[in-house]
């Protein structure tokens, strides 16, 4: 048997691999439509939760906002005309208004996110599978080669104590 040529046992480890891949593939169905590839794949949907999530997130947003708020309630405690008098209702109802259509937002870009991950870590497993099946196969080879080399090195000890053995 050449060198190249993998032995039964390699083929056996080949093919379990393969077996357990396509047992992980069709454990995850749902990854095979999962593109990551960029953001020219998402729908105007996910690019809006994705951006309002972007927004949102930032101190630039939260630092805008609490100016705006202070600034609501001096001028509404301060001026005489107040048109949003304490408890300030209106102000309320804004940042009620606000909080319920940016959370379920900043969720989806969150899920869909999280499913990039999910797809990223699969994807990363598949490759450790694959690598860990090839260091198994390289330490074959490499104990294959030993056992090839103790065998020479044996006959080889073999000749020469016959040789030796013959002279006496």
């Amino acid at each position: 048997m050449s060198a190249n040529t993998p032995t039964q046992q390699e083929l056996k480890i080949l093919e379990g691999l393969r077996e357990h891949r396509r047992k992980h593939r069709q454990g995850y169905p749902h990854q095979a439509k999962l593109h990551i590839d960029g953001p020219s794949d998402l729908t105007v949907g996910q690019k809006i939760a994705d951006q309002v999530a972007k927004v949102v997130g930032s101190w630039k947003f939260i630092v805008g906002q609490t100016i705006c708020i202070i600034g609501w309630i001096s001028f509404n405690s301060i001026n005489n005309s107040q048109w949003d008098p304490y408890p300030f209702i209106l102000l309320n109802l804004i940042l009620s208004f606000q909080a319920a259509y940016t959370a379920p937002a900043i969720m989806m870009s969150q899920n869909r996110q999280a499913d990039v991950d999910r797809h990223q870590a699969n994807n990363d497993f598949e490759v450790n599978v694959k690598a860990e099946l090839e260091i198994e196969l390289l330490h074959q080879k490499i104990d294959m080669m030993k056992e090839k080399e103790l065998a020479m090195l044996i006959a080889t000890v073999q000749e020469l104590s016959e040789k030796i053995d013959s002279k006496k």
